[in-house]
């Protein structure tokens, strides 16, 4: 029987009341401060001030914790719109949102599908909401839109972490290679990506999903109209 089907034991109010809710948000409390590292069985007992043993009788697993996790995050991912565009836009804006909030789901989101109540309902908001797109190309649709975010979401955090690991933000990241891409550029050998820095459109963050995203939306529009 999966986690979320097996019920809870009968719990004992002394020394400290226990359910599977306050299990998952204090592992995602550890997580949000010091990532997945800072996430096993004995820590979050010892942040409910319980003894480990008492949480084997709610998980069973780490990995069980994970996707209960990750199941809890999915609460605030609830894809809103009018039209298959704004609901998968929706879902991609949603989903970063909650990856940036929780820098560690990046680690863990993508491979197989995961099962819970709330990843369900976000899954039934996003099918629900595509409208009458056959399903020939709902389907590949979001599986797409799902593939470019968790990509896209994935390398911002890796640059983040990058970041933070070097000490170097990106203005300092700048000063220090800028001369050696400038010396390599001089040479001619490679003049298309030298026009691709010096002339290429600079955004930010946002900017770039969001361009990436609409090409994509673009896309799948264009394949609805034929």
């Amino acid at each position: 029987m999966l986690v979320w089907e097996r019920p809870e034991p009968q719990d004992r109010p002394a020394p400290a009341p226990l359910s599977r809710e306050r299990i998952v948000t204090a592992a995602i409390q550890l997580a949000d401060a010091d990532g997945l590292d800072a996430v096993s069985l004995r820590k979050v007992a010892g942040a409910l001030s319980v003894g480990p043993m008492r949480l084997y009788g709610y998980i069973a697993t780490k990995e069980e914790l994970l996707d209960l996790m990750v199941d809890a995050v999915h609460a605030e991912i609830r894809p809103t719109g009018n039209g298959w565009r704004e609901v998968l836009s929706s879902l991609a804006d949603a989903i970063r949102r909650a990856v940036h909030r929780h820098e560690w789901l990046a680690d863990l989101i993508g491979g197989r599908p995961q099962l819970g109540p709330n990843t369900l309902a976000s899954g039934e908001a996003v099918a629900s909401g595509m409208g009458d797109v056959g399903l020939e190309v709902v389907v590949p649709a979001i599986s797409a839109v799902n593939a470019y975010v968790i990509g896209a979401v994935r390398r911002e955090i890796t640059e983040r972490r990058a970041e933070r690991d070097s000490g170097l933000d990106k203005r300092q990241w700048q000063v220090t290679y800028g001369p050696y891409l400038r010396r390599t550029f001089a040479t001619g050998q490679f003049p298309a990506l030298s026009a691709f820095v010096h002339d290429g459109p600079h955004l930010d963050p946002d900017e770039t999903f969001r361009a990436g995203l609409d090409f994509l939306l673009d896309g799948i529009e264009a394949r609805i109209a034929r």
